[in-house]
C-alpha cells in the first residue's frame, strides 16, 4: 500500500493524475524543468522537485534523477504518465529495482511490445489476427524486396521500433522498393538507434480502431471498448470517439476478444491499448488487424471514461496496489458517445507548424476537470483536461498540445453538435491554435456521416483548410462596434459625420466608413456591402447587427489586433493607417 505518488511527467496529464490521486487522499509529487517552473502541474502537486534544463533529454527523461527526487520526498510509487518514461522498460525495472512502485505494466510486458515485430510474432501464436507481412530478423534488401513482392504491392515499410510516422513509407510498385527502404531506415536509426523494418499489406481506406484493455496481478483481463481514432494528421491522432461508429455487436465483441488475448500473451498489469487496422471492403464489411500495443495509458482516456462513468487512473492505481480490477466483463456497459479534440498550438494552414508563446487569452466552455466514478455522464457533457492557464507559456520544448476537449452526448449526432458548439466557446490568443481547423472538420461531410479513414483530413482539404469562418463585413462590424463601445466620445457624433479606417484582415488590406445618420443611427461600409449598423454590450459579449445578420461576438485586443470570437468562428482584424481627416475610428481602442 502507498500513500504518496510521484507523477514523472507534465502538463494536463500530469494535472489529470494529480486530481485523481487528491480524490484518492494520496499525496503527490510533481517533477519539473527550468521551462516548467511555474507550470500548473506544478501548482497541483502537493510537493515538486527540479529535475533538469528544460529539454526533455535533461529533465523529463532523466530517470535517475526522477527515482532520486521520488527517493528524497519519501514517495513510494510512481506514475509515469504517457509520453517521456511511460513506456521504458529500463525506467520500469529501475523503479522496482528501487523499491518503487511502477503504475504501470511489468518491464518484461513493455518489453515484449516494444518491438513492433518480435510483438507481431507473439500476436501471432496467440491467434490475434495480423496484417499479411514480413516481421523477420533478415534485413537482408533483396530478401525484404522479395517479401514484400509476395505480400503484394502496395506495401507499407515499418520501423521495427519507431512509431508516431517515423520511419515509415508507403510503396506502390517494386521499382521504388528499395529506395523507400534505405529511407526508411535512415529515418529509423536516427530516431530509434534500430534501422530494423518490418514490411506489411497496405491496407486501402484504414480506419484505426484501438481496445481499452486492463489487466490485474490475479489474473482478470477486460476490454473497457474500442476508441476509433482514424481522424489523423502526419499519422498523429486530431479527433478520438467512443464508441467507434458503424461497429457491429459481433465485430466488437471479436475486437475485444482478440485485444484481451493479446494482453494475456504478455501476462498484461494495468491500462493497455491494443491497437488495430481496419480494413474497409465496402457493403459495410470490416476485418480487423493487430497494429501494435500501447502499454500505457492513452492520451484519449477520457472518451473511454466517458461511456462507462469510470476513472481509468484510479483502476491504474488500485491494480498498481495489488487490488483486483473493480469489474469483470460482464459487468461493463457502455452510455451514449464521446468525442474528443486535441487542442494544439500550431498552424493548420502551414503544414501543422507547431506555435510557440504567451497565452494571453485563455478562456473555455463551462466544464468539468475529469469524470468522477459514479457521476451520471450525462450531466457533465463537456470535460476539459489542460495543464495550462491563462498567462502560462507554450514552450517550445515539449508538445504542442495545450488541453482536450470531451464532449459525451446520448448519441454521435448530439456529440458533434455539442463538440462544434464547445469548439466555438474556445477562446484562445497569443499563438496560433488548431481550434478552427477542429470544427471544420467536424463539420465535414465525411466526419458528420461517419465516413472514416486515416485519409479523411487529406479528402477533406478542400473544406477544413483555409477558411475565413468570418466574413469581412461582419468582421470588420464587431471591431467598429468595440471600438466605439470604448470610446467616451462617441455619443458626440453628429449627423452626417463620416469617419474611415483602413486595416487588415484575412491577409489582405480594406476600407470601410461609418457614417452617422439623421436619427442617430449608423451606417457602415465596408468591402462593397453597406448597411445599418447596430450593437449592445451584452455582459462580456457584443450583440451586433449589420448587413441582415446578428452575432454575438467576443473581442479581445492585442495591440493593434482585435481577436474576433462569434458561434460561426474566429477572427482577426488588424489596424493599419487613417484614410480620411478628422477624428477615425480605427479597429482598435
Amino acid at each position: 500500500m502507498f500513500q504518496k505518488i510521484l507523477i514523472a511527467n507534465r502538463g494536463e496529464i500530469a494535472c489529470r493524475v494529480a486530481a485523481t490521486a487528491r480524490r484518492m487522499s494520496l499525496r503527490t509529487v510533481a517533477v519539473y524543468s527550468d521551462a516548467d517552473a511555474h507550470a500548473r502541474h506544478v501548482a497541483d502537486c502537493d510537493e515538486a522537485v527540479h529535475i533538469g534544463a528544460s529539454p526533455a533529454r535533461e529533465s523529463y527523461l532523466c530517470w535517475e534523477r526522477i527515482i532520486e527526487a521520488a527517493k528524497a520526498t519519501g514517495a513510494q510509487a510512481i506514475h509515469p504518465g504517457y509520453g517521456f518514461l511511460s513506456e521504458n522498460e529500463a525506467f520500469a525495472q529501475a523503479c522496482t529495482e528501487a523499491g518503487l512502485v511502477f503504475i504501470g505494466p511489468p518491464a518484461s510486458a513493455i518489453q515484449a511490445m516494444g518491438l513492433k515485430a518480435a510483438a507481431k510474432q507473439l500476436m501471432e501464436r496467440a491467434g490475434v489476427p495480423l496484417v499479411p507481412g514480413y516481421h523477420g530478423a533478415d534485413q537482408d534488401p533483396e530478401l525484404l524486396l522479395r517479401e514484400a513482392t509476395r505480400i503484394g504491392f502496395p506495401v507499407l515499410i515499418k520501423a521495427s521500433a519507431g512509431g508516431g510516422g517515423r520511419g515509415m513509407r508507403a510503396v506502390d510498385k517494386a521499382e521504388d522498393f528499395l529506395a523507400a527502404l534505405a529511407a526508411c531506415q535512415r529515418e529509423a536509426k536516427g530516431a530509434f538507434g534500430d534501422d530494423a523494418v518490418l514490411i506489411e499489406k497496405y491496407v486501402q481506406r484504414p480506419r484505426h480502431i484501438e481496445v481499452q484493455v486492463f489487466g490485474d496481478v490475479h489474473g482478470h483481463c477486460v476490454s473497457l471498448f474500442e476508441r476509433d481514432c482514424s481522424v489523423q494528421r502526419r499519422h498523429q491522432k486530431v479527433l478520438e470517439e467512443a464508441p467507434a461508429p458503424g461497429l457491429s455487436d459481433a465485430m466488437r465483441r471479436r475486437m475485444g476478444e482478440a485485444a484481451v488475448a493479446a494482453a494475456r500473451a504478455v501476462n498484461y498489469v494495468g491500462a493497455g491499448t491494443v491497437e488495430f487496422i481496419v480494413e474497409q471492403r465496402g457493403q459495410g464489411e470490416m476485418d480487423f488487424f493487430f497494429m501494435e500495443m500501447n502499454t500505457r495509458l492513452q492520451v484519449e482516456h477520457p472518451v473511454t471514461e466517458a461511456i462507462t462513468g469510470l476513472d481509468l487512473v484510479e483502476w491504474q492505481i488500485r491494480v498498481a496496489r495489488g487490488e483486483a480490477l473493480p469489474l469483470q466483463q460482464h459487468q461493463l456497459r457502455m452510455h451514449g458517445h464521446a468525442i474528443e479534440a486535441r487542442i494544439c498550438a500550431e498552424n493548420p494552414d502551414k503544414n501543422f507548424l507547431p506555435a510557440a508563446g504567451t497565452l494571453q487569452v485563455y478562456r473555455t466552455p463551462p466544464c468539468v476537470a475529469f469524470l468522477p466514478p459514479g457521476e451520471p455522464v450525462r450531466s457533465q457533457p463537456i470535460r476539459i483536461d489542460s495543464g495550462v492557464r491563462e498567462g502560462d507559456q507554450i514552450s517550445p520544448f515539449y508538445d504542442s498540445m495545450i488541453g482536450k476537449l470531451i464532449v459525451h452526448g446520448d448519441t454521435r449526432e448530439q456529440a458533434l453538435a455539442r463538440l462544434d458548439e464547445a469548439l466555438g466557446q474556445m477562446h484562445i490568443v497569443g499563438l496560433n491554435t488548431n481550434v478552427q481547423f477542429l470544427r471544420y472538420v467536424v463539420r465535414s461531410d465525411a466526419f458528420s456521416q461517419s465516413d472514416l479513414d486515416t485519409a479523411l483530413i487529406q479528402r477533406e482539404k478542400a473544406a477544413v483548410f483555409k477558411q475565413e469562418p468570418v466574413g469581412l463585413p461582419m468582421a470588420a462590424a464587431i471591431a467598429v462596434a468595440q471600438a466605439l463601445l470604448e470610446e467616451e466620445r462617441s455619443h458626440e457624433a453628429q449627423n452626417g459625420d463620416t469617419r474611415g479606417f483602413a486595416f487588415e484582415f484575412g491577409g489582405a488590406h480594406a476600407q470601410a466608413t461609418l457614417t452617422v445618420l439623421r436619427d442617430g443611427g449608423l451606417r457602415l461600409a465596408v468591402g462593397g456591402t453597406s448597411g445599418a449598423l447596430e450593437f449592445q454590450q451584452a455582459g462580456d459579449a457584443i450583440d451586433v447587427r449589420f448587413n441582415g445578420e446578428r452575432t454575438l461576438a467576443h473581442v479581445y485586443t492585442a495591440g493593434t489586433t482585435r481577436h474576433v470570437f462569434t458561434p460561426r468562428g474566429a477572427a482577426r482584424i488588424t489596424a493599419l493607417e487613417e484614410v480620411s481627416e478628422g477624428e477615425v475610428v480605427h479597429p482598435h481602442p
